[in-house]
């Protein structure tokens, strides 16, 4: 059984849980919310064409286990630099203090590869030991760069080896993710 938990402004205002938290961030726009329900296997997160339209820490519990994290996107969204800023600031906060937390999921979308913003959050996380791992998006899509940026694990101490490659469309590598985090 799959409950939204709620919507959090801030980190302060997340419930305490015993249960481990597996969250999900991308750049805006590229497929973070489609990605969550194709693990869940319904629609649980709201899913949208505007970049941006996650503002706020989403939480569903998923059988009273384990929860998944739904994080505002970064990069280009429909917003003032100064919420921008903040909502980099609560992402950090929920980085380093959330012991909660199992993995980070690293979206990148294949078709464009990944960008500098990418490279930052690793390097975030790299440097505060916050366990992640990069999933590419929509591999079901035409690409459309023809030099991407090639990620190397032994670059990241804080990155987990295996890169997984996913459509939410075609339910391509949904199965492996759904392992790797524990849901049946």
């Amino acid at each position: 059984m799959i409950k939204f938990v709620g919507s959090f402004e801030t980190v302060a205002s997340l419930p305490h849980t015993q249960f481990k938290e597996y969250a999900f961030i991308g750049r805006s726009n590229v497929g973070k919310s489609s990605l969550i329900n194709a693990v869940a296997g319904h629609v649980i997160a709201r899913t949208s064409k505007t970049p941006g339209r996650t503002q706020s820490l989403n939480l569903f519990n998923f059988d009273d286990r384990l929860m998944i994290v739904d994080l505002p996107g970064y990069g280009y969204a429909t917003t003032s630099k100064v919420n921008m800023e903040a909502w980099l600031l609560r992402l950090e906060e929920y980085l380093i203090t959330r012991r909660q937390l199992t993995r980070l999921f690293i979206l990148v979308d294949s078709r464009i590869g990944v960008k500098p913003s990418d490279l930052e959050l690793m390097e975030f996380c790299d440097c505060n030991g916050i366990s992640y791992q990069v999933i590419f998006t929509k591999k079901d899509k035409k690409v459309r760069e023809k030099e991407k940026v090639q990620i190397d694990s032994k670059k990241h101490p804080a990155m987990v080896e295996e890169i997984l490659e996913t459509s939410a469309e075609k339910k391509i590598g949904i199965e492996r993710l759904r392992e790797i985090i524990g849901i049946k």
